[in-house]
């Protein structure tokens, strides 16, 4: 009978969730606080852990890594309200198998554990990190943004350039990352990802350079590394912003040289790794605050490719939609045709924050929830089906406006206004959304790229 041990600090709802669970022959027990879960992991062993996102004495983001020293193989899954999804895709990327958001549906996250149990036991015996696309079977998008970004993949992929690869969390990095790899010339040879934004300063090290026996302790015998094992092949460095400072200097001697030296090693060893790197952070701005390293930076920018979020790739959303339904359909043995006329529009007004895994996991609670052929209102999340682009952009937050103006294409195009009024249009505009840079940019009728240039012109701290 699999094990699930469930860490929330609300006692009633610990009680209804444990009762449910128990009712599908899981055996369950409860904590309350993070620390009350470490402790029961450090004495018993369990199949699963599902846990608040907010707890009283840790998040999600500290909790994790946490778990991850105490039981690697065991997934979790997080439960989070809609707005800290964001900051669970973040622990996606982590190592958490999964989010669902509160208030929970028993029957979807009976669907979400069973997964995960399920995933557990195929990988029982790999040890390479799960990803988010799960492999190269993908659906590519028709919107331009798409098309560039496919051209990019067959010009550089023939090549040995590193490529940094940029994008919010859950836009596709990963999947670039890999069809650039499926299309290089070292297809055959093994493919690494490594999330550097789990890696912590102490153990980075050990993780992609490997270690010798004795070298600290708890080293019983040699190990190797990440980029030993990827060796012939291509090594995958998601969230590259993150990275410890001390291990940055040890990864430009790595891609300069070609060799790499084990935690406690005195000979070095000849590598022969493609590097290919993703961001979600301005690593310029990185480099400006002294966190990353100039020189690396250029090292590994040999050629850049963007991923646009999911709300700037017109006709992209109800293609992938269809496309994540149908995953569903034969994951769920169901056959849902489609998302009726109200619930498409719904999906192209949304702005999607956790772009194509937030898509994904709404499309799936559809056709979970489904009572006909099709996906109606009924069964999306409150927040799409409320969603109002309109007055979340023009809201200013000032509390002696009871109506704020409406803005229009002639307020707020840049390109029609003189370069003196710029600064001040644009700090109108980032109150107005709350700083929100993506809503501030299209708003501004400019790309993100040129609004953080103009961001650093006039030294606007946003």
């Amino acid at each position: 009978m699999p094990k699930i041990l469930i860490i929330d600090d609300d006692p009633a709802f610990c009680l209804m969730l444990k009762a449910f669970l128990k009712r599908q022959q899981y055996e369950v027990e409860t904590a309350f606080t993070a620390n009350d879960g470490l402790r029961l992991l450090r004495s018993t062993s369990f199949n699963l852990v599902l846990t608040d996102f907010r707890l009283p004495d840790k998040d999600g983001l500290e909790l994790l890594p946490q778990i991850k020293i105490l039981a690697e193989n065991v997934p979790v899954i997080l439960m989070t309200h809609y707005a800290d999804i964001r900051t669970a895709v973040r622990a996606i990327k982590m190592g958490a198998f999964e989010y669902i958001t509160k208030p929970i549906n028993p029957d979807e996250t009976l669907l979400v554990i069973q997964n995960a149990l399920h995933k557990k036991a195929e990988a029982s015996d790999e040890t390479a990190p799960a990803t988010v696309a799960g492999s190269t079977q993908f659906v590519q998008g028709k919107s331009p943004e798409a098309a560039q970004i496919e051209e990019f993949i067959s010009l550089v992929a023939p090549t040995v350039l590193s490529v940094i690869i940029e994008g919010e969390s859950g836009t596709g990095k990963e999947y670039v990352a890999r069809m650039i790899h499926a299309r290089s010339k070292r297809q055959s040879m093994p493919f690494v990802a490594i999330d550097c934004g789990a890696l912590s300063k102490e153990l980075a090290g050990s993780e992609l350079f490997g270690y010798v026996k004795g070298a600290f302790t708890g080293a019983m015998k040699d190990t190797q590394g990440q980029f030993e094992a990827a060796e012939g092949g291509t090594i995958f460095l998601d969230e590259i912003g993150n990275l410890p400072y001390e291990i940055q200097v040890k990864l430009l001697r790595a891609l300069q040289e070609r060799k790499v030296r084990k935690i406690g090693s005195t000979t070095d060893l000849d590598v022969d790794v493609r590097v290919l790197a993703a961001t979600n952070e301005d690593l310029q701005q990185a480099i400006a605050n002294g966190q990353f390293r100039e020189d690396l930076y250029h090292r590994l920018n040999e050629f850049k490719i963007n991923v646009p979020p999911l709300r700037d790739r017109d006709g992209d959303v109800l293609l992938f939609a269809n496309y994540f339904m149908q995953q569903a359909n034969q994951e769920m043995e169901k056959s849902v045709a489609g998302l009726d006329t109200a619930t498409a529009a719904a999906f192209e007004a949304y702005n999607w924050p956790g772009n194509l895994r937030e898509l994904k996991n709404v499309v799936k609670r559809g056709v979970l929830l489904a009572k006909g052929q099709m996906i109606t209102l009924q069964e999306l999340p409150t927040e799409i089906v409320n969603y109002a682009p309109a007055a979340e952009a023009l809201s200013s937050g000032n509390e002696d406006t009871a109506t704020p103006a409406p803005v229009t294409s002639a307020d707020t195009d840049l390109k029609s206004i003189n370069e003196r009024n710029e600064k001040e249009m644009i700090l109108q505009m980032l109150e107005r959304v709350k700083y929100n840079k993506s809503k501030a940019a299209r708003l501004l009728n400019i790309d993100r790229k040129t609004l953080y240039n103009k961001l650093k012109l006039y030294n606007i701290d946003a």
